[in-house]
């Protein structure tokens, strides 16, 4: 019904860069929040940006200054630039959105929508 798909995760050296993005597809009405999350091993879920339909951004404390969250309304897609990345930060980094669809019925839903992950490994 609805999916999401991350790509541009990769290999980087400390201090390098690495931009993200986040499609979403199906039958969408609207997309209100999306945010990107990151899971290191052994470690939870942490938020690392978000953003609002509207334009409206939050970050981590740790990622202000170094990541950007933008976002494409028409294409359905999140961006996140990461500038300056750290090797404590490599982690499996997760799309996150709040989608409004129509389902096979034709009804309006809305779900909280999660990608299966994209891998950012930074080297020291």
């Amino acid at each position: 019904q609805v999916q999401l798909v991350e790509s541009g995760g990769g290999l980087v050296q400390a201090g390098g860069s690495l931009r993200l993005s986040c499609a979403a597809s199906g039958r969408i009405i609207r997309i209100n929040a999306m945010g990107w999350y990151r899971q290191a091993p052994g470690k939870q879920r942490e938020l690392v940006a978000a953003i609002t339909s509207s334009g409206s951004t939050n970050y981590a404390d740790s990622v202000k200054g170094r990541f950007t969250i933008s976002r494409d309304n028409a294409k359905n897609t999140v961006y996140l630039q990461m500038n300056s990345l750290k090797p404590d930060e490599t982690a499996v980094y997760y799309c996150n959105a709040e989608v409004i669809y129509y389902t096979a019925g034709d009804y309006p839903a809305t779900k909280n929508t999660w990608g299966q992950g994209t891998q950012v490994t930074v080297s020291s």
